[in-house]
């Protein structure tokens, strides 16, 4: 048996969230660790009960050591605050329930061997989008996130994914969910500004601001999302009712949505959302209660991540 080639680094921090994907990233590390054990690396496994205990831990760290990030979308963005504007290197192995930037980046849940041998690839800057709840449940807090958020419909979905059956899992518990939403489904009225000029002003079923490209296990939400061109894309839908909003979905799935009536998208730096009335949110997939109003700007170039391309 041939190893394989030494990597450049000699230590790497391993942030192991042992709930991520129904315990898959806890089932998995055994073949994990010989990888990294296969290319001559020392690590750190950080293996914490709370993200915020992962990222007290990281943030001691030196900030040229790179973190490796095993679970899904919610693993990697309780590490944020230690990798944003700091040059930390980021690998990422999808072993959560979505991994939907990790999917937009061409990794595969499983793929183990593929995913360490990114730590050998050079360094690329990729955005980030800070995120201030300014009315709503959690008023005055901030988040940065790599993949997106999402208000109304999706967030609700989120919601409704909580009361999935347990053997679902990725695009079929989020399919689940959606079809539950659909046969509850209120529609609000937004105001969206985008670099202080009126986007979209109307009744409306979600707003998504993204970063990535997909959501909800695979949805193409933002299928001309680039995260290394210093904008974020916005999506409105209009007044739409259940069944031209399931169509509008079965279209996202396959990223043809784009310029459909009914669906309003546009780039921009600056975005603000205000709803009239309190609307679900969701942050990288995880619920943040409902909001009025919500105020997004890009953070261009802030996150390094080790990535072939």
């Amino acid at each position: 048996m041939v190893s394989d080639p030494p990597s450049r680094f000699e230590r790497v921090a391993v942030v192991l969230n042992s709930f991520a994907g129904g315990g898959l990233a806890q089932r998995e590390w055994p073949r994990l660790e010989r990888e990294l054990l296969a290319r001559g690396l020392q690590f750190d496994l950080i293996q914490e009960s709370s993200g915020d205990e992962a990222l007290n831990r990281v943030q001691n760290l030196p900030v040229t050591m790179p973190v490796v990030a095993v679970g899904g979308d919610g693993t990697v963005r309780s590490l944020i605050p230690a990798l944003v504007g700091t040059g930390r290197p980021l690998v990422i192995v999808p072993l959560g329930t979505g991994n939907d930037f990790a999917g937009m980046l061409g990794l595969r849940s499983g793929h183990l061997e593929a995913a360490v041998a990114h730590l050998d690839a050079p360094p690329r800057q990729v955005d980030a989008l800070d995120v201030t709840i300014t009315e709503g449940e959690r008023t005055g807090q901030r988040a940065v996130l790599l993949n997106g958020l999402g208000m109304g419909f999706d967030a609700q979905v989120a919601l409704n994914m909580t009361r999935a059956p347990v053997r679902l899992s990725g695009l079929a518990r989020y399919g689940w969910a959606a079809l539950v939403t659909l046969r509850e489904l209120k529609l609000a009225t937004v105001r969206v500004l985008v670099d202080g000029r009126e986007f979209y002003h109307g009744k409306s079923a979600l707003v998504a601001v993204m970063n990535g490209t997909r959501y909800g296990g695979g949805f193409q939400i933002s299928p001309v999302s680039d995260v290394q061109d210093g904008e974020v894309n916005v999506l409105a839908s209009g007044p739409l009712g259940p069944f031209r909003l399931l169509l509008l979905m079965l279209a996202v799935l396959r990223g043809v949505h784009l310029g459909r009536e009914g669906v309003h998208h546009t780039p921009g730096r600056w975005i603000t959302v205000r709803w009239d009335e309190p609307t679900p949110l969701h942050l990288d997939g995880d619920l943040h209660g409902s909001v009025r109003e919500v105020q997004v700007r890009v953070l261009p170039g802030a996150v390094t991540l080790l990535h072939h391309q």
